[in-house]
């Protein structure tokens, strides 16, 4: 059976990730009109040099500055081989970024644009995403992420 996917829908979506290191891996891919609620991301280091970190982040707007496709961290790890990190606080973000507006975020107006998704660009230029990497080759992890995603197109 197909899943549905048109206007209105909520999907419990997975994604599974081997082998990612300082090549960005992109976890969710933003789409516009979409909300997006991770529910987990469970991240396993594999290897590790001592020097390397892993960070998990949201490239999006940043409603402070009032500026695009910045990198909002949301926790760097320093895992030894063999350990596991499970993200499970829930946070939710919008799959596109809104017209652009001057920072910081002051009024209705500014706080409407955010869940409105404006931005007119394609993808990647308007898209939110939330992604994983290291701080070099010599360290890897395994990373898996399950979310909602709900379409309000």
């Amino acid at each position: 059976m197909a899943i549905a996917r048109g206007a209105g829908t909520e999907i419990i979506r997975s994604a599974l990730f081997e082998d990612v290191n300082d090549t960005q891996a992109q976890l969710i891919l933003g789409v516009q009109h979409h909300i997006y609620t991770v529910l987990s991301v469970i991240m396993m280091c594999k290897v590790r040099n001592a020097s390397e970190l892993g960070n998990l982040r949201i490239i999006g707007y940043d409603s402070q500055g009032g500026t695009t496709a910045q990198t909002i961290s949301i926790c760097e790890m320093s895992l030894a081989a063999g350990e596991t990190f499970v993200w499970n606080d829930k946070f939710s973000f919008n799959g596109y970024e809104p017209v652009n507006f001057t920072g910081p975020l002051s009024t209705v107006a500014e706080q409407d644009a955010i869940a409105d998704q404006g931005n007119t660009g394609t993808f990647p230029t308007g898209s939110q995403y939330l992604s994983f990497h290291t701080g070099g080759s010599s360290t890897t992890y395994d990373v898996t992420c399950t979310y909602i995603d709900q379409n309000n197109s």
